[in-house]
């Protein structure tokens, strides 16, 4: 009996020792967050960033973006329609995963690039 008293005891200390590891990690994770933050640092990873980032290239392979001192590029339209291609892929393979945000921000973004990949496309037959 008293053995198992002592694992009793034993279980409870470690689960106090695992939650305040748990905490101390969560405290240095949120201290290194606003570190970079204030440094000018890249934020953090997040669904939001990886959806900016694929459209930010769909819109500069349509020449609709363009690097500041740079000239304008011709438009890439293969490139334009890989990253346009993977976000659709992105929302395939997310659906019922996301957060009402991030699918609104999902479908709003496709259906933008999807508008300007069309009329990219009509102006360059022209």
């Amino acid at each position: 009996m008293e053995d198992k008293e002592r694992k009793i005891i034993i279980d409870e200390d470690w689960k106090k020792e695992a939650q305040k590891e748990k905490e101390l990690l969560a405290e240095k994770e949120r201290q290194q967050d606003q570190q970079a933050a204030r440094s000018g640092g890249l934020p953090q990873a997040d669904f939001v960033g990886l959806v900016n980032m694929l459209a930010t290239q769909a819109f500069f392979a349509l020449g609709l973006l363009r690097l500041k001192g740079q000239p304008q590029q011709p438009p890439d339209l293969e490139a334009a329609r890989y990253n346009i291609d993977m976000l659709g892929i992105l929302e395939q393979k997310t659906k019922g995963n996301l957060q009402p945000e991030e699918v609104q921000m999902l479908v709003e973004t496709l259906h933008n690039l999807r508008l300007a990949f069309v009329e990219v496309s009509k102006q360059l037959q022209v």
